[in-house]
Order: structure tokens, then sequence, then C-alpha cells
């Protein structure tokens, strides 16, 4: 019995090493995945704490002061035009208590003259542009910019007009299929598997797992980058709909279990993009960066592109010609 012992305490600790020398070498047994983007500056929702959100006039600003990434969420009109839009019902953007679907393009409203910006309460932007874009006319208008693209909807056909729009305008490097539903995410690459996209929710939560029970550096991974919320800016900055989320011990436990820098190094060794949202302070980008992200998403993106110009030491992800890898 005590042989026995010993023998499985020298297998636990020669597992226990190996896990942890191959969680700091992962290109031992990965190859790396190499992207044709790198991007630092996410403007989330085209940058919705500068001008209106999700319109052309926020995305341009966005990309002239120094985003290098587009994040934006899209629905589809009843007569089957892709639009640019966070929300499928229009409440709180237009006032009018309708939904994307029922309306046609050219019966939808125009956005407020303000609007609060969801990830920092109490503050709102405006802008001159109150109109609802197309997401034909932001890859036109944005051919060379990556963009992060949220399918809000089970929609077969709105999931199938945004692969052949990516597909159309041969983007499919550079622009990232987001969705947080695996059966959603499973749909998005049937129709389009040459665009990189993220972790999902019951994918991210196997991440954990394999990283804490010392399994992950053995294990293969698809996807090309993880997003996920700073949990600090919880009850501070953002309040989450989950009640769970607003006892402030909860947030404690989720940000000691995911904001695991060994985790995170590891990701980006294997050339996964880690990107934090959304970040609209100075010490949340901070804490971000410092923590392993590779990307920010905020809804300033000149505070964002400012900060990077005054922290030129923050590294940025090789880029080349997308590759298949584990």
């Amino acid at each position: 019995m005590e042989l026995c012992l010993v023998v499985l305490g020298c297998l636990a600790m020669a597992y226990i090493l190996l896990s942890v020398f191959l969680l700091w070498n992962p290109h031992i047994l990965h190859q790396k995945k190499l992207l044709e983007f790198s991007s630092r500056n996410i403007a989330h929702r085209g940058g919705s704490g500068e001008k209106l959100e999700n319109t052309m006039e926020a995305f341009t600003h966005a990309v002239e002061v120094g985003a290098d990434m587009l994040e934006l969420d899209c629905h589809m009109t009843k007569d089957g035009h892709v639009v640019v839009s966070h929300d499928g019902n229009l409440l709180r953007q237009t006032g009018e208590d309708v939904s994307i679907y029922t309306l046609d393009l050219q019966d939808l409203p125009l956005y407020k003259e303000k609007l609060e910006v969801t990830f920092n309460i109490g503050h709102y932007s405006t802008g001159e542009d109150k109109k609802f874009v197309l997401l034909e006319d932001i890859f036109k208008a944005f051919p060379k910019i990556p963009i992060n693209i949220e399918v809000k909807e089970n929609n077969d056909k709105l999931i199938d007009r945004v692969a052949f729009l990516v597909r159309w305008y041969g983007r499919e490097a550079i622009t990232v299929w987001a969705t947080i539903d695996d059966h959603l995410m499973s749909k998005c690459r049937k129709q389009n598997s040459d665009m990189p996209y993220i972790f999902t929710i019951r994918r991210g939560l196997l991440l954990l797992v394999l990283f804490y029970t010392g399994l992950l550096p053995f294990i293969p991974l698809r996807e090309n980058l993880l997003q996920f919320y700073l949990p600090r800016i919880f009850n501070r900055k953002y309040t989450p709909e989950m009640n769970i989320l607003k006892n402030k011990f909860v947030v404690f436990l989720v940000e000691m279990v995911l904001m695991r820098k060994a985790l995170l190094t590891h990701l980006v060794k294997r050339g996964i993009q880690v990107h934090l949202f959304v970040c609209n302070e100075d010490s949340d980008i901070q804490a971000a960066f410092a923590v392993g992200a590779t990307g920010v998403m905020s809804d300033y993106p000149t505070l964002l592109s400012d900060w990077l110009k005054e922290h030129p030491d923050v590294p940025s992800i090789p880029v080349t010609k997308t590759k298949k890898s584990s």
C-alpha cells in the first residue's frame, strides 16, 4: 500500500511538473496560431462614449482617433438588410417600441438625441449622425479594418447574409464571428468557416476546467480569440443583468477565477488573442493589459489611443497570413 502511494505521488508530481512546463512552453505541442491582424484598441459599438453608438459617424471617428478594430452587432430588417444595431427592439435607442425585424430599412426610426453609455452609467453620448447603418456600408468604408461581428439573433437568413457579405468583400481573414451561444456559433461557422472566431460560454467554461486541472497544455484549441468582461467594472461602471453578479463577493470570486495571468499568457503564446471589455477608465485599461490582454474594448477610443501612446511598451501579438493550427 505504501509503495502504491509513493508511486502515485511520484506520478502526480511528474504530471504537475510537466503540465506547468508545457503551460509556459506551449510551442512544444502546439503550432502557434497566426492571424492577419492584432488589435489593441477596439472600439466598442464604434466608440459609443464619444459618438452615438453604431453610427457611421461613430465608426469613422473611432478609426480617425486610432482604433484598429471595430466591434458591432447585427440584426436583419423585414426586407432582408443587415443593420448594425446592438438591440433588436429599438425602445432604448430610439424611443419607439418596435423591433428591427418588423420594419423595412426605410422605416427604421432615428436614434435619440443622446444615449446613456451602457458601460459608463450616468454618462451620455450624442452626435450629428442618428441613422442606422448597413453592415455592407461599414465594409465599404473600412475595407482594411478588422471587424468583430456579434450576431444578435438566431436567424439563419441573417447568418447566411453576414457570411455572404464577408465573403463578397474578401475580408474573411479580418472579420471575427462573435457570439456567446454555442449553437449559434456552430451555425456561423457552418456558413463561413474561414473567419476567426471567439470562445463561446460553454467553451470558455471548458477552458477554465482544463486550466485548473492542468490539462490545458495538452489539449488543442480551435478558437482564435478569447473575449470576456473585465470583472472589476461590475457594479461600478456597469450593472450586470444577472442578479448574482450584483453581489460583491461573487464578483470577487469571478475575478479570482478568470483573471489569471498564467492562463492568458499561455493562450497568447499559442497565438490566441485576448480581448477584455469594456474598459472606460485609465485604471481599467491598465488592469486589462497588466493581466495579459492583447487588446481592450472601450467606448472611448480616444482615451484608449492616448493611453497606448503613453505606454508604448505594451506588446502586440505577431501577425501573418492565416494558418491552420491546433
